[in-house]
């Protein structure tokens, strides 16, 4: 069994995401101890339980101490096999967050697999739903066909959103006879990763959104615009779309992303940006700040914003290539430290141009 220092790097819930994740497709039990030992609250929060509950339902897993405010936890991972699931986070839990564990195992399921998730689609320190949608999950359908539908947006504090994820496998785990010949026949169907270029920037398209409560307010017209006037200078199509709907809380935000094309690239590369709205902020300031960030991002030559750039690396730990990020993050490297528990060593960090590869063919 892997033991496994939860107050390594950033010492967040990142480490737990990950872990099971990789311990799920990779049938390795793990015990990770000190959990979230420097925060004000350490331990496991409601969405890293729901995370285990979740995977006890996918793979019939095993787990040990994973209960709310619990600093250590086992888990024991089975067979993954693909069924409907129901969940509910509880409250404005991160829906994105939660799928950063179950969604990677669901990829190489036997079958179908459907997640019906209730909880928080728009929330502080998490990757917005269509950051996910928009930014990430381009990238993940090389892997499966992915269908991924929001049927109501959850805002903090009370969340109730409401998110249908459809996965249908190309490539079954349950097919190989073990787990080193999965990464080899993964490899051989899947291309790699390869976010290393930016190419031409085409378009930059959006969603600025909004509860009903705030459409007097114009609210998602008055952060669209604000980010409309600073991106004018990228000098290419803007397109935002805004939309309302009738939510448990009252809440805003808005995502960008930027379309670049890259002749001999089957996959696109796209960098994103999002912000929340807040009480007492402006919603000029709101759209103008995902609006300036999304600019610093293209500007600063990168192929991957620094948001995007942890989510994405369990992935290309999986098939190979590599990423030019205009930062690493914590998150990120942490992931790196995290992800060679289960793979062994196989990235490369260039901390000082912000890159990370994996070559197989080196290995």
């Amino acid at each position: 069994m892997l033991s496994i220092d939860g107050s390594f790097g950033e010492a967040g819930g990142q480490i737990v995401r990950t872990a099971l994740a990789l311990s799920t497709i990779s049938k390795t039990p793990f015990w990770v101890k000190d959990i979230r030992k420097n925060r004000s609250q350490p331990g496991l929060k409601p969405q890293h339980v729901t995370c285990v509950k979740v995977l006890e339902e996918l793979c019939n897993a095993k787990p040990k101490m994973a209960f709310l405010g619990s600093t250590e936890m086992f888990y024991t991972p089975n067979k993954i096999v693909g069924k409907t699931i129901d969940v509910d986070i509880g409250t404005a839990g991160s829906i994105t967050l939660l799928l950063q564990s179950v969604l990677l195992p669901s990829l190489f399921a036997d079958k179908k697999t459907i997640f019906n998730i209730v909880g928080g689609t728009d929330v502080s320190h998490s990757p917005s739903f269509d950051f996910f949608n928009n930014v990430l999950l381009p990238h993940i359908k090389r892997f499966a066909n992915v269908e991924v539908s929001l049927e109501k947006r959850g805002y903090y504090p009370k969340g109730h959103g409401s998110v249908q994820v459809k996965v249908n496998p190309f490539v079954h785990l349950s097919d190989f006879q073990n787990f080193e010949d999965f990464r080899k026949g993964l490899r051989e169907k899947v291309k790699p990763i390869n976010l290393l270029e930016q190419g031409e920037l085409v378009q930059v398209k959006g969603v600025s959104h909004a509860s009903l409560d705030l459409q007097d307010a114009q609210v998602a017209e008055r952060q669209a615009e604000s980010a409309k006037v600073h991106l004018s200078g990228l000098g290419c199509p803007v397109q935002i779309r805004t939309e309302y709907q009738n939510t448990s809380s009252t809440g805003s935000g808005i995502t960008l992303w930027a379309q670049f094309s890259r002749s001999g690239f089957e996959y696109p590369l796209i960098i994103g940006s999002d912000k929340l709205g807040e009480k007492g902020v402006k919603s000029e300031v709101v759209g103008s700040g995902a609006a300036k960030q999304l600019v610093e991002e293209v500007n600063s030559g990168a192929c991957v914003d620094k948001f995007l750039a942890d989510q994405i690396i369990p992935f290309i730990a999986l098939v190979g290539g590599g990423i030019h990020s205009s930062r690493l993050s914590s998150h990120a490297l942490t992931n790196v430290w995290t992800i060679e528990h289960f793979l062994g060593k196989v990235f490369e960090v260039d901390g000082v141009n912000n890159m990370v590869k994996v070559d197989y063919k080196n290995l």
